[in-house]
């Protein structure tokens, strides 16, 4: 009886191991950005940048996208254009001296196909990255800089993910 007992336990616990591996094995969840043949999107001619941090936007498309920014033979032409909004967050005492900042930028694309101009995509996104506000001036400007640097990338990223998106469907 003792036997019998352990052997149907046994038999339930592995067919209640195979039902899940059966069941996992039908999933099949993948990246939106990712494709059986490569990460990287079609090459897409990226605007020039008007100012540092739009370069920096437009440098992390091309590593996003594997290097291809200004290519000859693109098929799509990404027009980009990015801003800025900096602002104090935590005023620190009488003197209306703030210790922590926000940087916000925002970007506005529109990607069109390059052999008759067709709009295949355009949006608005925005990012933002925290920072604080040290005493001394040169700490100060690279704060800011480095935040510049976060919300831009980020920014990028964003953006790289909308037209994954548009280029998959």
């Amino acid at each position: 009886m003792l036997l019998s007992n352990v052997l149907s336990r046994e038999a339930r616990r592995i067919s209640f191991v195979a039902g899940f591996v059966s069941i996992l094995a039908g999933c099949q969840v993948t990246p939106l950005y990712n494709s059986a043949t490569s990460s990287a999107l079609p090459a897409i001619e990226i605007s020039d940048a008007d100012d540092r941090l739009e370069q920096v936007v437009r440098n992390q498309l091309v590593f996003l996208n594997g290097g291809s920014g200004n290519q000859s033979a693109s098929d799509y032409k990404l027009e980009l254009n990015v801003t800025r909004s900096a602002s104090g967050v935590l005023d620190s005492g009488t003197d209306n001296n703030f210790s922590a900042g926000r940087m916000v930028a925002n970007g506005t694309y529109k990607l069109m196909k390059f052999s008759d101009g067709t709009v295949i995509r355009e949006g608005k996104r925005s990012s933002t990255a925290l920072y604080d506000l040290p005493d001394q001036e040169f700490s100060k400007i690279r704060a800011l800089r480095d935040a510049e640097d976060r919300a831009g990338r980020e920014l990028a990223e964003l953006i790289y993910a909308d037209l994954a998106i548009a280029l998959r469907k």
